[in-house]
């Protein structure tokens, strides 16, 4: 039968106006939303330029190869007042990295420790660490910053008076002055053998672990690894004639002279980052220990093992898988709370850009400035994290 010229095989799907499919809607104010960011970043960046045209600013990094004309406390590189705005924000940013620096590296230690003592069965150590931990986390930085300060300045004499506590160690409200090595060239041969010291010692690590995996000898290998890098040290030390002269502090008119310092602000600032954080990194600690079976606990024991050989061959390497990312975390705010380091006085990357702000009026460009440093300082702690978690994670196959 033939077919009509008006059927179909099949009914046309009707047709749905765009705002009722959710794919071109979604799209839509996709658009929308980025025209707005567009419109709302034009008006700013035209404001901002009609501002600094009225005011007669000058806009551009310029300004940095202009002189600095202002002194830096305790700077990390050879610095004066007539050094550029450039080689002073480079100064800040040094002394914000060293601080941020070794104020991780004692955190990490004095977090592990305080995180261990909270789960010791002796009820004066749980409580005390448990008490640390409660205090320090419940009072703001800043007024522990501003705690340490003080006590500094109150509770230590002035450099006439300095505690000696031992031969050529000063304390005083103006810092710790103690005596250094005067310069030699051995030293830098004696760093080189440290280097060469901790490449043998990894070898002898994985030399170590082989030996292990094939015959089930264990050999000492972190020892002799600390001992063949002292050795190198010292043999260096002593083919270059054991120089042993020393730049020991003197005092002359109203401070000491010669030797290193440590100031008042930058021990403060140290103190308050490291006591601060470890309250946190403590209970992050104490967390990742318990997340490991109390089988694995009893049956490291079974075989013989001593507690403190259960606590690092069995105990902190499974629980490190929990530990490493929320302690990710808490590196990134130490660094971020350096920055705190201006209402004590201590010259930081934010403190000297600050004072640059203040000299050239460049806002603009010194807290960009600010924002990319910190930034830097964060993403690359994140990658070294990240990467040393990848390292750690369990692999399945």
């Amino acid at each position: 039968m033939p077919r009509r010229q008006n059927d179909t095989t099949a009914a046309d799907p009707p047709l749905v106006p765009f705002w009722h499919d959710p794919a071109k809607r979604g799209m839509l104010l996709q658009i929308v939303v980025l025209l707005l960011a567009l419109g709302v970043g034009y008006v700013l960046v035209a404001n901002t330029q009609a501002n600094l045209q009225r005011q007669s600013i000058a806009t551009g990094f310029g300004f940095i190869q202009h002189e600095a004309g202002f002194e830096i406390g305790e700077p990390a590189i050879p610095y004066s007042a007539a050094d550029s705005y450039g080689r002073a924000l480079l100064v800040g940013a040094l002394n914000t990295l060293r601080v941020s620096f070794t104020g991780i590296i004692f955190t990490l230690i004095f977090g592990s420790v305080v995180g261990v003592a909270r789960l010791s069965r002796n009820w004066l150590i749980s409580h005390l660490a448990k008490v640390f931990i409660e205090v320090m986390q419940n009072i703001p930085l800043l007024l522990q910053l501003f705690f340490w300060y003080a006590l500094f300045y109150e509770a230590f004499p002035s450099p006439r008076e300095a505690l000696n506590p031992l031969r050529g160690v000063f304390v005083s409200n103006r810092g710790l002055i103690f005596g250094v090595p005067i310069e030699h060239p051995a030293h830098g041969w004696m760093l080189i053998a440290l280097l060469a010291g901790i490449v043998l010692w990894r070898l002898l690590v994985w030399w170590g672990r082989g030996l292990q995996e094939r015959t089930g000898t264990i050999v000492p290998v972190h020892r002799l690894g600390i001992a063949l890098c002292l050795l190198l040290s010292l043999l260096v030390w002593l083919a270059a004639g054991a120089p042993t002269a020393m730049n020991m502090p003197v005092f002359k008119g109203f401070n000491f002279q010669g030797g290193m310092s440590v100031s008042p602000e930058f021990s403060a600032l140290l103190i308050g980052l490291v006591l601060y954080t470890s309250a946190f990194v403590a209970e992050i600690v104490r967390a990742g220990i318990q997340s490991v079976a109390h089988g694995q606990v009893e049956a490291a024991m079974a075989i013989g093992l001593r507690p403190g050989q259960v606590l690092h061959l069995v105990i902190f390497p499974q629980a490190t898988r929990v530990i490493v990312p929320p302690l990710t975390s808490q590196m990134l705010n130490l660094t971020k709370n350096s920055s705190l380091a201006i209402a004590i006085g201590y010259s930081d990357f934010v403190s000297v850009a600050n004072t640059t702000i203040n000299q050239t009026g460049q806002a603009i460009e010194g807290v960009a400035l600010i924002m990319v440093v910190y930034l830097f300082f964060s993403l690359s702690t994140s990658a070294f994290m990240n990467w040393y978690n990848k390292k750690t994670a369990l692999v399945e196959r």
